[in-house]
This record gives structure tokens, C-alpha cells and sequence, in this order.
């Protein structure tokens, strides 16, 4: 076992920091307001479910030499538009007209008392919006939860999609048919009004990041608690848990052999995310989670599928290792 040790005022600044981080953390509007997007946000104001609602998203020119193509970013559960700054950057840069929306009960976009969150009704969203911005055709990029609804997208529309790319991909499993507890709406809004910058950066160091952490996941944090603990925590909180309930009610592993479209799946392979694994059983925990098995038995249900794999990284690649991964997603997007 090895220890190590810090001085004196070493020991003192640490104790103070995690005295102080919750204490300090940012806090925004129910709608990320004072939180900085890399680049300008755009509304689609739209009627859904009998209310008027407004999605978030950034629309960004190709810096590059046009290539005449559109990647839509579909970002996961604890992530935003925002959090594919540097994804945006590379495709940007490579010619493509790149449009990264935030979902509707996440982030910068609106959080309804009332909604039916379904994959199938944010792909409808989705579609709206990129009939409205003028998109007939593009790569769909789903990240994590965003993987679920690329895969539903994909699905619904797909002489709308030239390429579907899965970056570590939830749902790779059905977590209630391999004996994951039910957890009621309920349940999940009081676990998510509990939700802090510490417990954020807890979960996703073990589970995301393979125990490893860098300075600029810090801005990551930051944004997800201070939404969290903002004047809109309670609204915030009840559209997280009904989106937690769609998640793990809705699994969409069973129709990967349907997808009609060349699918590329890219996993970081030491992934251990699972939902709903810290209630489950220890022996059904250790069933959960592994990518560097899922991803192989996944691609094999899909009849247009190719598997790009990151060996001991985590759940976000293009977040852990961005210049390897832009290279690997680009090389992906021309075959």
C-alpha cells in the first residue's frame, strides 16, 4: 500500500478546498443562464405536449473549406451543448457546418412542469429544429444518453442521416431486464435535489474518468451543479428524474439490428456506466458496465456497424484524449 504525504499547509489548503468547494460553487438559472456556451446560442421557440417550449442550440459555420455536410451533436445526460466545445472545433475546422442543441429539459433550453419524455419525442424535437435551421440530411454524433436518442433518431428518420456515430453509447444494455431495482420518479427527484459540485465530481471521476481527473473537467462540474443548485433547482430536479425514467425504461438495444444507416460505434473502453448499478445488487453490479465487452457484442447487431475502440479510456474520449479521437471521429466520417 503506498501513502502519500503532504505538508503541513499542503494538508491545510486541501482541508479548505473541500470545506469551501460547495459552499463556492456557481449557481445558474433553471435555463443555464451566466453560463458562457463557446460559441453564440440560437432558440427554436416550438408547441409540444400543449405548451410552447424553447430549444437551445448553437449553430456554427465551417471555418474550413466547406464540405457541403451538417454533424448534429446530441449531448448526453450530465452533459451539454457546451461540453462539445472542442468536437465542434475539429469538425468546424474540417469543413462541416456543425449544430449542437441542447435537449429540451436540459441546460439552456426549457424545463417544463409537465412533460412525457420520451426518445421518440426529443427525436421529433430534433427534427423540428433542423427542418427550421434548413438541415435535410447529416451525421447524427450521440454521446452517451445522446447515443440512445441517435439511435431513435436514426430510426425514425433515416434517409435524414448519412452516418450514425455512438461515443460510448448508454443502453448498450438493458439494465432492468439484467435485474436492476425499479426506482420511481419519486425516488430519482429526491436524489437529484441532493446533487452537488462534490458528488458530481465524485461519480464521474470513478465512473467516467477511469479515477483519473484533469483541471478543465472542473468547468464540467461547475456547470452541471450550479444548474443543479440554482433558483430553478426544483424544476430542474423533477425534468432529471423524469428523464432518468426514460432512460431506464426505454432501452433501445433491442432494435440496433433494425438501424439502415452505416453506423460507426466508438467506445473508451474502461466506461463503467450504468444506471441505476449503485442500487443494484453486488451481483448484478458486477454484471453491469463493461465497454470493453459491450461494445464488442454490440456491433455485432449492427448490420452497417464499425467498431473504433480507445483502450483505457473512460466514458467522454473526445473530452479525455481530444486529438485522438477528432482523428479517429474525421477518419470515421469519409469512409
Amino acid at each position: 500500500m503506498s501513502t502519500t504525504h503532504f505538508s503541513a499547509p499542503a494538508a491545510v489548503t486541501l482541508l479548505l478546498l473541500a470545506a469551501t468547494s460547495s459552499a463556492t460553487a456557481s449557481t445558474y438559472g433553471p435555463e443555464l443562464q451566466g453560463f458562457t456556451y463557446p460559441h453564440p446560442i440560437e432558440s427554436f421557440n416550438f408547441s409540444s405536449q400543449g405548451q410552447t417550449l424553447k430549444m437551445a442550440y448553437m449553430d456554427v459555420a465551417p471555418k474550413g473549406k466547406p464540405n457541403g455536410q451538417t454533424a448534429v451533436l446530441l449531448h448526453g445526460k450530465n452533459f451539454c451543448a457546451a461540453t462539445w466545445d472542442q468536437t465542434i472545433t475539429a469538425l468546424s475546422d474540417a469543413g462541416y457546418r456543425v449544430v449542437a442543441p441542447d435537449q429540451i429539459g436540459f441546460c439552456a433550453s426549457s424545463k417544463p412542469e409537465h412533460y412525457q419524455y420520451t426518445f421518440q419525442q426529443l427525436a421529433g424535437n430534433t427534427a423540428a429544429l433542423l427542418q427550421h435551421i434548413g438541415i435535410t440530411r447529416s451525421v447524427i454524433i450521440g454521446h452517451s444518453t445522446g447515443g440512445m436518442l441517435a439511435t431513435r433518431y436514426a430510426l425514425m428518420y433515416p434517409q435524414a442521416v448519412s452516418r450514425l456515430v455512438l461515443v460510448n453509447p448508454i443502453g448498450l444494455e438493458d439494465w432492468k431486464a439484467l435485474g436492476v431495482p425499479y426506482r420511481t420518479v419519486d425516488q430519482w427527484y429526491e436524489r437529484e435535489l441532493k446533487l452537488n459540485a462534490d458528488s458530481v465530481r465524485s461519480y464521474e471521476k470513478s465512473t467516467y474518468y477511469v479515477n483519473r481527473w484533469k483541471p478543465e473537467y472542473e468547468r464540467w462540474v461547475d456547470m452541471l451543479a450550479g444548474l443543479n443548485q440554482g433558483p430553478g433547482h426544483k424544476l430542474v430536479a423533477w425534468n432529471s428524474a423524469l428523464i432518468y425514467d426514460m432512460i431506464f425504461t426505454q432501452p433501445v438495444i433491442y432494435e440496433f439490428p433494425q438501424l439502415k444507416v452505416p453506423v460507426t460505434l466508438m467506445i473508451g473502453d474502461a466506461d463503467t456506466t450504468a444506471i441505476g448499478s449503485d442500487i443494484a445488487p453486488p451481483e448484478v453490479k458486477a454484471k453491469l458496465g463493461h465497454y470493453a465487452v459491450l461494445g464488442k457484442q454490440v456491433i455485432k447487431l449492427i448490420p452497417q456497424g464499425q467498431l473504433v475502440e480507445f483502450p483505457g479510456l473512460g466514458h467522454a474520449p473526445q473530452m479525455e484524449e481530444p486529438a485522438a479521437f477528432h482523428k479517429e471521429l474525421l477518419k470515421a466520417l469519409v469512409q
